[in-house]
């Protein structure tokens, strides 16, 4: 798909989110998408970040990656959303710069591209589920059109079973096998149909 130009949108904290948007990335550049990876700008003290030592590495392990701004949202016509639950939406971080897309929303700059969401949480019922939704809320508001995975591999089975966008509960153990297929198996989903209404 070589007309799919696809911006990826994270933030994480501890890097299972900054892992998602890499593994989301190599595919969609393998389905033919070229792709911008960005995160979301650190909105919490310096102090607080340097005061816990897995924050702070996951900061310095990042520095080299660009903050997201309206122009990659622009450029692109696919977006890939992904961060953290933080009591059952997404991590103030990136909710940050979403609400910062007004100048662009108002003009339909947004509107008619392919959109899908993912999520990570310490457990397995800690909002992972409500955060994608809230995040799919806002590409309604864009007009986007949302790509969820839905059941249309059998991994999302595998992974969990979650069909609105993979989620991936955070045990510090890294992302299992099968759930790196599920993001897989999301972001060729979403180069495929963000393709298909470029066409």
């Amino acid at each position: 798909m070589p007309n799919v130009r696809l911006t990826i949108v994270y933030y994480s904290t501890y890097g299972t989110n900054h892992q998602m948007a890499e593994l989301a990335a190599e595919a969609a550049k393998a389905a033919g998408a070229e792709v911008r990876v960005r995160k979301a700008k650190e909105t919490a003290p310096e102090g607080v970040v340097n005061g816990q030592d897995a924050w702070r590495a996951q900061a310095e392990r990042t520095a080299h990656i660009e903050e997201a701004t309206l122009a990659d949202l622009e450029w692109a016509n696919a977006y890939l959303f992904s961060g953290p639950t933080r009591y059952g939406a997404v991590a103030s971080q990136l909710r940050s710069f979403l609400d910062s897309t007004g100048p662009l929303w108002g003009t339909g700059k947004l509107a008619n591209k392919a959109a899908s969401a993912m999520s990570s949480a310490q457990n397995a019922h800690g909002g992972q589920e409500t955060t994608v939704q809230s995040l799919n809320n806002t590409f309604c508001h864009w007009g986007c059109i949302i790509v969820p995975p839905g059941y249309t591999d059998p991994v999302t089975f595998q992974s969990g079973g979650n069909p609105y966008g993979v989620t991936v509960t955070a045990t510090g153990k890294g992302i299992p096998a099968e759930v790196q297929e599920a993001i897989r198996h999301q972001a060729r989903r979403l180069v495929e149909f963000a393709g298909k209404i470029a066409s």
